[in-house]
């Protein structure tokens, strides 16, 4: 029992490390700019309206003057609250939701007329929930975090008047720390890895006013390393290691220009969770812990947007997306019950100077509400979650 304990721990570390919370579903971060969060994140691989770009489509920094600097910081807020009941007995869990603050950065310099340089940093992937100690599903999650970091070194060449191309290197890290209750005391997992992937894009404009964006991210893998602690049993304790691997996504954007007020845009992200399909835990002695399937699906994201410039210096943002949830009934845990959510956004850009504007956005999501019926350690923990998540971000851009 213990050691089936350990094997759903580790398996933790493997998704927060392979997943979400942006609150994209499943566990990725979309979350890369504010001024992409007004439109929903709609046309992301095709607008490039900054040096953010770099994560949503390298070749968009064709676009941009000679040298650009964008930082970001999001507010996330997902709130989860579970009813329902266990085996066990216990509470409810209260909010699961826990406040995270997700930061950006990105540069972007011209080198020659058709070549353009550029670096990001940032969060692909997230997580940060908590529940009541006492709570009725406290054998199966108590805390589970996950904090990454992602480089971005890019480039993106004007190959013709039409059209751009791009590409890039990601270079990331991930931590993770999970906790939870278990006859031998409370467990707690730490483990992270370093891991590499890269990504591509191009866009072509069709004319003045219409510019359609492809965009393609690597899977990165990564050989997870931690410990696993026991506190009412040290001698449990030891090093444990998991293969696994995050998805690859493709996005097809589209931006166009209808007026000199009005701006449309529209995307369609598609995400390989489906190479999810198992987690085999290992200690480093080379001894199977055990083998879990997960069986998730691949994902879809829907978005749409408009831009409304109502002056030289203000711009006014809307959006709504839906993003389907990669995870089925008959797979979803206490750690991550995730389920379909409808985006709705609004944002603005202020113009400082000709040089310098500052972004800002807001975007509430509405989860369909998620069941549960997990066995577990002899536990069953049934019930369902209500669920949403709000997000506030503000960016600042100058050109220099």
């Amino acid at each position: 029992m213990l050691l089936h304990h350990l094997n759903r721990l580790a398996l933790g570390i493997a998704l927060v490390c392979g997943a979400q919370a942006a609150h994209a579903a499943g566990f990725a971060l979309i979350e890369q700019n504010a001024s992409g969060l007004g439109n929903a994140y709609a046309g992301q691989a095709a607008s490039a309206q900054d040096a953010s770009t770099i994560f949503f489509n390298p070749a968009g920094m064709s676009y941009l003057p000679d040298r650009q600097v964008v930082l970001a910081g999001h507010l996330i807020k997902p709130q989860a609250e579970f009813s329902g009941s266990s085996t066990i007995g216990g509470g409810e869990g209260g909010d699961a939701g826990d406040l995270a603050f997700v930061p950006n950065a990105y540069f972007a310099a011209r080198l020659t007329p058709d070549v353009v340089l550029g670096v990001g940093l940032n969060a692909p992937f997230g997580l940060k929930t908590e529940y009541d100690s006492t709570w009725a599903g406290r054998t199966q999650a108590i805390k589970s975090e996950l904090k990454t970091i992602n480089l971005n070194p890019s480039i993106a060449w004007k190959a013709s008047e039409s059209l751009s191309l791009g590409a890039g290197v990601s270079i990331q890290y991930a931590e993770a720390t999970l906790t939870n209750a278990s006859l031998a005391g409370l467990v707690t997992v730490d483990g992270d890895d370093y891991g590499w992937g890269f990504n591509l894009g191009a866009i072509w404009q069709v004319g003045q006013a219409t510019r359609i964006g492809l965009a393609y991210r690597s899977e990165v893998d990564y050989t997870l390393e931690g410990t696993v602690t026991f506190s009412g049993v040290p001698a449990l304790n030891g090093p444990v290691t998991a293969d696994t691997t995050l998805p690859d996504s493709a996005a097809l954007s589209l931006f166009h220009k209808v007026d000199e007020r009005w701006d449309v845009l529209v995307d369609v992200t598609w995400t390989g969770w489906s190479d999810f399909d198992e987690l085999r835990i290992l200690r480093t002695s080379g001894a199977l812990v055990g083998v879990t399937p997960e069986n998730w699906d691949d994902s879809y994201r829907y978005s749409l947007g408009a831009n409304y410039r109502f002056s030289d210096k203000l711009t006014l943002r809307g959006g709504v997306a839906y993003d389907e949830t990669p995870v089925s009934d008959a797979f979803r845990t206490a750690r991550i019950p995730d389920e379909d959510r409808t985006w709705i956004a609004f944002g603005a850009q202020y113009r400082l100077s000709d040089k310098s504007a500052l972004d800002f956005g807001y975007a509430h999501l509405f989860v369909k509400d998620a069941d549960i019926d997990k066995i577990e350690n002899l536990v069953r923990l049934t019930g369902t979650y209500d669920a949403s998540v709000d997000i506030l971000s503000a960016q600042y851009t100058h050109s220099f």
